[in-house]
């Protein structure tokens, strides 16, 4: 073996011991291979893409990888750099351009010794700086890409494809970028936001070429920093115990961290109670809420249904405009017009008198409008439930709720109409098991 094999061998073998397998994939049938290098990140690192007059702006943590694609020629390291090419989707052809040439230069710099670690300390340490990126990467707008490729005979499905370097010293050439080889994921792309171009209107589900690497580069951000919470250690805000993310939940609107098991026994505690308003951070005096998706995960679906539902009676009994079909099959939310006595129910299509809650009647005066009163008052102005099963939910509501909770429940149905008729049912219920 020469003295070029040895070195070659031995470097390939450091690479290996040095990296993660999903960093550096080795060609086992030739002195080959691909290293994935993640630049690193000042803090508050932005990226932005302009529309217009507007100016997107998001603080990322991370980037794609750059990717190393390399081979090495019999006199490597002696007489002849690496064959490489340089790929990366967020950098633009002059950019890599640069940054290859840099490369090259960096091999001619060690005098003939082994260069590819030298290089990945490079693109991760030092290339942003390099290219005079440092706390902001303006991503190409589409205007200036649809200017660039009038000149240069592009066609705009390129403007994804490009960011490809291939340099074979003494020559360089620049050729597609296989998508397969993106750091970016690709995966569906849905942005915030998007302005149509003033030449052509896209469809709503239809993103620009800038845009759609601008959902990219967030998404990828999105699952770095998923990962890295998942492996980081982190004290309960409740039990005080040292926990891998994973096995935690962060609040959004906070950012406190909980594991699971505390945070997921008090909001079962919450809503079990039917105090669904006190579903909130455990912190003392923060008011952040676990989103949906989180409560779900942490009490199960049996209590979400519960959880959601009560949530969105409350929410309905705080507005002034809600009114309840009378209808006892029905008893559905109907939203009043305050110009107007009437209200029409949208489930049954029933149109009744938000005064009398009968039948409405136009401009005549409610017939037994004093007796209507004094029930209203009373606080019977809803029908119960019709169904047995609609009738053991509501007793289920009102016998676990909160004291809160249940005087709205008096106040709509009446105190004594709850509790005899829930009576009456709980009595029918026994005989049927009898």
């Amino acid at each position: 073996m020469s003295a070029n094999s040895e070195e070659q061998e031995d470097e390939l073998l450091a690479l290996q011991s040095i990296f993660d397998p999903e960093e550096f994939v080795r060609n086992e049938t030739k002195s080959a291979g691909e290293i994935r290098v993640c630049v690193e990140l000042h803090t508050d690192f932005t990226v932005a893409l302009r529309e217009g007059d507007s100016l997107r702006q998001y603080e990322i943590s991370f980037l794609p990888p750059l990717l190393l694609t390399f081979e090495l020629p019999a006199d490597y390291p002696s007489s002849s750099p690496p064959s490489f090419t340089l790929t990366c989707s967020w950098l633009t052809d002059t950019q890599l351009s640069a940054l290859a040439a840099q490369l090259t230069d960096l091999y001619q710099a060690t005098g003939g010794a082994v260069v590819l670690f030298t290089w990945v300390q490079f693109l991760k340490e030092d290339a942003l700086g390099f290219l005079d990126i440092h706390t902001l990467l303006e991503l190409p707008s589409d205007e200036h890409s649809t200017q660039n490729e009038s000149q240069d005979s592009l066609n705009a499905a390129d403007f994804l494809n490009k960011g490809s370097v291939s340099v074979s010293v003494p020559s360089s050439s620049s050729g597609p970028l296989d998508q397969s080889e993106q750091g970016a994921s690709s995966l569906p792309i849905h942005p915030r936001e998007s302005t149509p171009n003033k030449d052509q209107t896209p469809s709503p589900l239809c993103l620009t070429p800038s845009q759609a690497l601008l959902s990219q580069l967030l998404i990828y951000n999105a699952t770095q920093q998923q990962k890295q919470f998942a492996t980081t250690g982190f004290d309960c805000g409740v039990c005080f115990m040292r926990r891998l993310g994973s096995d935690c939940v962060q609040l959004p609107e906070c950012g406190h961290i909980f594991c699971q098991a505390c945070l997921g026994q008090f909001c079962k505690l919450q809503i079990t109670d039917g105090n669904v308003q006190g579903v909130t951070c455990p912190q003392a005096e923060c008011t952040a809420t676990p989103t949906p998706a989180q409560v779900r995960s942490l009490v199960g679906e049996e209590l979400f249904s519960r959880y959601d539902r009560l949530l969105l009676q409350n929410t309905l009994d705080c507005m002034s405009d809600i009114v309840y079909c009378p209808r006892r099959s029905c008893g559905s939310a109907v939203i009043q017009e305050k110009s107007s006595k009437a209200a029409m129910c949208s489930a049954c299509s029933y149109a009744f008198c938000v005064v009398c809650r009968k039948t409405y009647h136009g401009t005549e005066d409610c017939q037994g409008k004093k007796k209507v009163t004094e029930i209203d008052t009373a606080g019977s102005g809803v029908d119960l439930p019709q169904s047995q099963e609609g009738i053991m939910a509501l007793w289920d509501d009102y016998s676990t709720g909160s004291k809160q909770r249940q005087k709205l429940l008096e106040s709509r149905y009446g105190r004594n109409t709850l509790q005899l008729t829930v009576s009456d049912c709980l009595s029918e219920k026994l005989e049927n098991l009898q």
